[in-house]
């Protein structure tokens, strides 16, 4: 079977986020006043085959946790689909 698992990395809330406070101060620039906070991560698209949904979800798990996030300071969520 082929899935897609949709992937986000994020910064652990309790880490600064330089991209995200440069972009909020950037947005006060713009006379756009009313966003609190700018947060700024990864959105990852993997297209795989696994005999079961359930070895998808091991493939992508490890794959985040071994090579695409950095566990330290970021955390990642996904979402998996199945494709024909």
């Amino acid at each position: 079977m082929k899935f897609v698992a949709e992937i986000d990395i994020m910064p652990h809330k309790e880490l600064l986020d330089p991209q995200g406070k440069a972009v909020s101060h950037n947005l006060k620039s713009l006379d756009i006043h009313s966003v609190a906070d700018v947060r700024i991560g990864k959105h990852i698209t993997l297209t795989l085959e696994a005999e079961t949904e359930e070895e998808a979800r091991e493939i992508v798990d490890t794959a985040c946790r071994k090579l695409l996030a950095n566990l330290i300071m970021e955390s990642f969520a996904f979402e998996l689909t199945a494709t024909e």
